[in-house]
């Protein structure tokens, strides 16, 4: 990455996007901030759960705060940090997770690799 920001467009159904408003002001976010979080949550395999929810991963961090907390701890160690340095202190253990999650659901017979097909695939029943 260098640094740059650039927007990026979707579209969602009109109750979806209502929902985000209300949970971004909830939050003290604006719109951007708040889907920018949920899909950096979604890529640390957290999500924003609703009150009560309990998490769906036992390692996940539950909710923003969590985020928030993984952010002020980057901050207070670097002092300063650009983007990328943030996102880079937030995700730092995702390759590494990721690396762990596919040799247990190898090990587990659930995912293979494939040279032939090009990556990891779900291992069907009889193969």
């Amino acid at each position: 990455m260098n640094g740059d920001r650039v927007s990026v467009q979707t579209y969602v159904p009109a109750g979806q996007r209502d929902r985000w408003r209300e949970e971004a002001e909830g939050l003290d976010m604006s719109q951007a901030e708040y889907v920018r979080t949920m899909v950096q949550a979604g890529r640390r395999g957290f999500d924003l759960a609703d009150e009560g929810d309990e998490p769906t991963s036992p390692d996940a961090t539950p909710g923003v705060d969590g985020l928030k907390s993984r952010v002020l701890a980057v901050l207070e160690e670097q002092g300063a940090a650009d983007w990328d340095a943030l996102l880079a202190g937030v995700t730092d253990d995702i390759e590494e997770r990721l690396d762990e999650t596919l040799e247990e659901l190898q090990d587990e017979n659930r995912v293979l690799h494939s040279g032939r097909q090009g990556g990891y695939t779900v291992v069907e029943d009889g193969r």
